[in-house]
């Protein structure tokens, strides 16, 4: 199933509720929550506080984006607070596969982000271990960039390996995805799509409805 991710980075956070309500009413699935600790990204952003309160005001999946040195350490309160599924670095973890169980033992789901530098093979042994893989299409931790050509082909390689080892994983992508070119990052095998400006900027609803419905057409195998 193709699934529509906004990433409130890019939201208006004077009006943060009524903006996720306008998503979620729209038809969005997921919500997609950027956690930035000035260390592992230059960065800094929302944190376990802003999480347990959106969580208060909607049902939607919490999908936390943790790009954040050693993340093992915060993974309890970040479920605690209401996310549901939990992505972790591959680049910030000295051990992957204790953090990513950790993650199971809390009832979460798991996923790994790799930076666009990072081979996408480095992920191959982990694969029975997460449920997600987060293909970054921009440098992390800045909002507003373009998408970097190269993902393509990284993407691409990213389904031939979870087809290939017959794993259920879904791959997300995030940056630089806008109306123009979601359609080359889902026929490329991406099924989880992060939005940020691409739905945040100008009418939220036409937005999010315009790219659903280009990800229910390609849901169905067709092209939009």
């Amino acid at each position: 199933m193709n699934i529509l991710s906004p990433s409130i980075l890019a939201a208006d956070c004077a009006r943060l509720g009524e903006e996720i309500k306008l998503v979620e009413e729209a038809g969005a699935q997921y919500l997609h929550i950027d956690v930035m600790d000035g260390m592992f990204v230059p960065s800094l952003s929302f944190g376990l506080c802003v999480i347990s309160s959106l969580r208060k005001v909607t049902d939607m999946v919490f999908d936390v984006h943790l790009m954040v040195e050693e993340p093992i350490r915060y993974v309890a309160d970040f479920a605690k607070s209401g996310a549901d599924i939990i992505t972790v670095h591959l680049e910030a973890c000295s051990d992957v596969e204790e953090t990513l169980d950790w993650i199971h033992s809390l009832g979460r789901k798991a996923g790994i982000s790799l930076k666009p530098s990072t081979p996408i093979s480095a992920i191959e042994k982990y694969l029975n271990k997460i449920d997600l893989l987060l293909v970054m299409t921009v440098e992390p931790g800045f909002g507003g960039q373009k998408y970097l050509p190269a993902s393509t082909a990284r993407i691409r390689e990213a389904r031939r390996l979870i087809e290939e080892k017959h794993a259920n994983v879904d791959i997300e992508v995030d940056g630089g995805i806008t109306r123009d070119n979601v359609n080359v990052v889902l026929e490329a095998g991406a099924n989880v799509i992060v939005a940020g400006s691409a739905v945040f900027n100008g009418n939220r609803t036409d937005n999010v409805k315009a790219m659903l419905e280009t990800l229910k057409t390609y849901e169905k195998g067709g092209q939009a």
